[in-house]
């Protein structure tokens, strides 16, 4: 069972979260950018069931591997042991901790989003606990977010315990924080941003992925100093169908520009999963990605 926070853990979490920004402001201009695209790279794994997406052959770790990528976002699935140790290998995973989740509906299971902030900070304490054993966990990541913030009411004080209960038993976790283009209002994330390590910044609308210069500019005007990870998807939602060939092409020529000068820290791939739904997009990614790396 998780052990309740105390006032002190949160506020220990507060003061380390405001030093984490300032620091991170200043090793982003110190620390060059990756010289391969592979290292910069992360792949959203798990069987995602939800958006129209058919079962996949790839599970936890599989999609990450046919990318050529090291690091791991591990989704979907319960954050224990044994999903760690399937994931041994990787120099990195990070754990959703929203949290997806299934139930049983007429001919199958379907995915919701649980979203409870009581939730969240269970898991967080749950990944805080298995980086002890599992090095290679450096980090949680929070899936729409805002849309939870505004279902369930959130406010940023009881965020704070969220961040705190990752940090607790090891500080140096970093959440991820999901951020879509058509969300980056300031007011909507006031008092949360000392609590996102890392926006985990996506376009919903493959149409509008030209527009990620000025979106990227104005993510960074929200959020000063914090790491952007850069989502890239393989599959356009809002169509049900693969993101067109000439979009993708543009995300991912504006992905090499931004690892290569530092504006991104990373990116990431959603998902392994979809790579059996859309092998037109998949493959020309791992192409893309090799030709760079």
């Amino acid at each position: 069972m998780t052990s309740l926070l105390t006032r002190r853990d949160v506020l220990r979490s507060t003061v380390a979260a405001s030093t984490a920004a300032i620091l991170s402001a200043t090793a982003r201009k110190a620390t060059a950018a990756p010289k391969r695209l592979a290292d910069a790279g992360w792949c959203w794994d798990g069987q995602g069931f939800n958006g129209g997406v058919d079962p996949s052959i790839f599970g936890a770790g599989e999609g990450a591997r046919w990318f050529g990528l090291d690091r791991e976002c591990f989704m979907f699935h319960p954050n224990n042991s044994l999903a760690m140790e399937k994931l041994r290998g990787f120099k990195e995973v990070v754990c959703e901790i929203s949290k997806w989740k299934v139930r049983r509906c007429e001919n199958g299971v379907a995915h919701f989003l649980d979203g409870t902030i009581q939730t969240k900070i269970e898991e967080a304490a749950m990944v805080g606990r298995l980086s002890k054993d599992y090095p290679i966990i450096s980090g949680a990541i929070d899936d729409d977010l805002l849309g939870i913030i505004k279902r369930e009411k959130l406010k940023p004080e009881q965020y704070a315990a969220v961040h705190a209960a990752l940090k607790k038993n090891n500080p140096g976790l970093r959440l991820w924080t999901v951020v879509y283009t058509h969300e980056l209002a300031k007011e909507s994330w006031a008092g949360f941003e000392p609590y996102m390590d890392i926006v985990h910044l996506w376009e919903w609308d493959a149409s509008r992925l030209p527009e990620l210069p000025r979106h990227i500019d104005r993510c960074r005007e929200i959020f000063p100093g914090k790491p952007i990870n850069l989502g890239c998807y393989l599959r356009d939602f809002t169509k049900k169908q693969g993101v067109a060939m000439d979009m993708l092409k543009v995300q991912w020529e504006l992905v090499r520009k931004y690892v290569a000068d530092a504006t991104i820290e990373g990116y990431s791939i959603l998902g392994g999963f979809l790579v059996d739904m859309h092998p037109e997009q998949a493959t020309w990614v791992r192409d893309f990605i090799r030709a760079n790396s």
